[in-house]
């Protein structure tokens, strides 16, 4: 007989997630609309039993992943049960992470090509079932974005990685400052690999049915209009250069020149951030970017994710922002100043032999 939590997390029976092959193509499409197709724990098991499944199936010669709706393709983690969880002193957080980071790290080794249609929201979770894949695809409706800093939290789902290999330092502004971008900058910052309009994401789809997505994604594939990123490189760069948050966020407002009004309005946007979260984002950006392998980041990003449940500003910035909706959220510590270098290396202590996120 299984235990209670065993029963919890077994792979779902309803309708969250659609499976089928189209052709030679498995299909997966999250199919929470209302929720902007937000991850729950069974979603993700449903997902790697398909990719298990496919794996070794010769039938199958690719796998596409899409999202239900209009609105997009995958908003993140249901945050608000995390933070119930949180806030009751509880670990199913902890478990939904390992099978997710999990399935992260399976989409970055997949051996057959994994489509991603990245078309509209795009965030957190969203990412990480997308942006590891081998063909993404966004749209001129894509925003993707990393917005953890914002709750409380830390880029996670293997986003330390995507955004620790982003040109220059435009990942580490990214992941400050949780900015959403379009299609044209996705592709700069390498968390996508084409652009292809949303009209033709249903021919595209068809085609993908009946021939391999390298023969497909020419016919398709066009250029999105130009993004914002590529001309703030050199503010940018110079900016995150600083060791310290405190010194990136001084650097910002003393930008001047064509740069200053974005710069300064960054920095109004990092100021309303967790301060925990920002350092421990900023450390976890950087030694991600040092890291050998994806594994290696998830693994570290498990570390930061777990010991960030005993951490206030988690349940305070999702009450802020997803349960009260107050947007005002009273973090603690409440400045940059008061966090300290071993607040910070708080979060990256090992969890134990036990409890430790082990990857192949």
């Amino acid at each position: 007989m299984k235990s209670e939590p065993e029963a919890e997390t077994k792979a779902p029976s309803d309708d969250t997630v659609l499976i089928h092959v189209e052709g030679r193509t498995g299909v997966v499409t999250l199919n929470r609309p209302r929720a902007l197709n937000a991850l729950t724990h069974p979603m993700v098991l449903r997902i790697a039993e398909a990719l298990d499944a496919w794996a070794d199936d010769p039938a199958v010669g690719q796998v596409l992943i899409r999202g239900a709706g209009e609105r997009g393709l995958c908003a993140g983690g249901d945050i608000r049960a995390i933070h119930d969880d949180a806030k009751a002193g509880n670990t199913a957080s902890a478990g939904f992470w390992r099978d997710e980071y999990r399935l992260n790290a399976r989409i970055a080794r997949y051996p057959k090509p994994y489509v991603a249609l990245m078309d509209g929201i795009v965030m957190g979770g969203g990412v990480g079932v997308s942006s590891h894949g081998s063909v993404r695809v966004v749209t001129e409706r894509s925003r993707v974005a990393m917005p953890e800093t914002g709750i409380g939290f830390v880029p996670d789902v293997g986003g330390t990685w995507l955004l620790g290999r982003a040109p220059g330092r435009l990942g580490t502004h990214l992941a400050l400052t949780g900015t959403a971008v379009g299609a044209a900058d996705a592709l700069l910052c390498g968390l996508a690999d084409h652009f292809v309009p949303a009209a033709r994401l249903p021919e595209l789809t068809a085609a993908l049915a009946t021939a391999p997505a390298d023969e497909v994604l020419p016919r398709y594939a066009a250029t999105p209009e130009p993004g914002v990123l590529a001309g703030a490189r050199s503010w940018i760069d110079r900016c995150y250069a600083a060791d310290t948050v405190e010194e990136i966020l001084d650097r910002l407002l003393a930008q001047d020149g064509p740069g200053g009004p974005a710069a300064k309005e960054a920095a109004e946007t990092i100021l309303a951030k967790s301060p925990t979260a920002l350092k421990v984002t900023l450390a976890a950006v950087r030694r991600a970017a040092v890291l050998g392998t994806p594994e290696e980041a998830l693994a570290q990003e498990y570390r930061v994710s777990c010991n960030a449940l005993t951490s206030p500003d988690l349940v305070e910035g999702i009450r802020a922002q997803v349960v009260d909706k107050d947007r005002n959220p009273r973090w603690s510590p409440p400045t940059l100043a008061d966090v300290g270098d071993a607040d910070v290396e708080r979060f990256f202590a090992p969890l134990g032999e036990d409890r430790e996120l082990r990857l192949p």
